[in-house]
């Protein structure tokens, strides 16, 4: 189990990709091994959901896309509109509607030759969208998630600002290894200063007295569904906090989550050999979920 456990569906072998605003069927959609994504990691990216063919807050997913392109000085050549209009196109070819899970993907374009100085590159940005037909597992709600603590920990921002959603995935990646080679979906990271931080590729919230517990941000990625889970809580008058704690501080919490574009808010049943409420029908997690789902509905509307 993990948090983007999803339901195989056979429809995605054959579904088109945008490539530079030209859609190519799956198994024909490719990006030259000079690209700088593939031989550096160097782009940013978001995942974007489409609920009854609406995406589901695309403001605040462009957003976040131009913010982290501006924080690694890659000037992406369009409007907000035009890329809503690029998406739309690949989903109108692919006949999309519902449960589907967008990944957006800007690069700072090819080189002449494999290197790191971007004087190297020799043309526009490469701007790829794969949408996929992705629903959720259910057993992901019902039973929950592990976590567990790693060693890895987040950047500072003079190493590379983890609020810029780039490409360069190594860090999580290595924290993801560590966490399942220990047994865990997902690895608890602390920030340099030994404050827990966030998973590998989720953000994180300890409940402790009906409290709500998350940090203060600075180390981890600026989720959108982070933000709207705090919002949530605030607007419901369910009291939660942004700060710096450690993990014997939350080790006898009564509940936790994580929350991420594609599943939104998923319990965690377990934090390394200590057994949560989480999943119980009754749990506040379970509140903030169907609070969380009903919001969506909401934007739909």
């Amino acid at each position: 189990m993990s948090s983007h456990s999803y339901i195989h569906d056979s429809k995605n072998e054959n579904i088109f990709i945008n490539i530079n605003g030209e859609l190519f069927r799956r198994s024909e959609a490719k990006i030259s091994v000079f690209d700088s994504g593939f031989l550096l990691g160097d782009g940013v990216w978001e995942g974007i959901r489409l609920h009854q063919s609406k995406l589901i807050f695309i403001d605040e997913h462009l957003d976040r896309l131009f913010e982290s392109a501006a924080g690694i000085s890659l000037n992406i050549p369009f409007t907000k509109e035009e890329i809503i209009h690029e998406i739309n196109k690949v989903l109108l070819k692919n006949s999309m509607k519902n449960h589907i899970h967008i990944r957006l993907v800007i690069t700072r374009g090819d080189k002449i030759t494999p290197y790191q100085n971007p004087n190297a590159n020799i043309g526009p940005i490469n701007f790829v969208i794969i949408p996929e037909y992705k629903k959720t597992d259910p057993k992901v709600y019902a039973e929950g998630i592990t976590i567990g603590r790693v060693s890895i920990i987040r950047p500072s921002e003079n190493i590379l600002s983890t609020h810029y959603n780039t490409l360069s995935k190594l860090n999580c990646i290595l924290a993801s290894i560590e966490a399942n080679k220990l047994g865990f979906d997902e690895g608890i990271m602390n920030d340099l200063n030994g404050n827990i931080s966030t998973c590998n590729s989720t953000n994180l919230f300890f409940i402790k007295k009906n409290k709500v517990l998350t940090s203060k941000g600075k180390y981890c990625l600026n989720g959108i569904t982070r933000g709207k889970a705090i919002k949530i809580c605030q607007s419901n008058n369910i009291p939660i906090s942004e700060q710096d704690f450690n993990f014997d501080d939350i080790v006898n919490c009564d509940e936790a989550f994580v929350t991420g574009t594609f599943a939104g808010i998923i319990p965690v049943s377990k934090i390394e050999n200590i057994n949560l409420k989480s999943t119980n029908p009754d749990s506040l997690v379970n509140k903030i979920r169907l609070l969380y789902n009903k919001h969506i509905q909401e934007n739909i509307n």
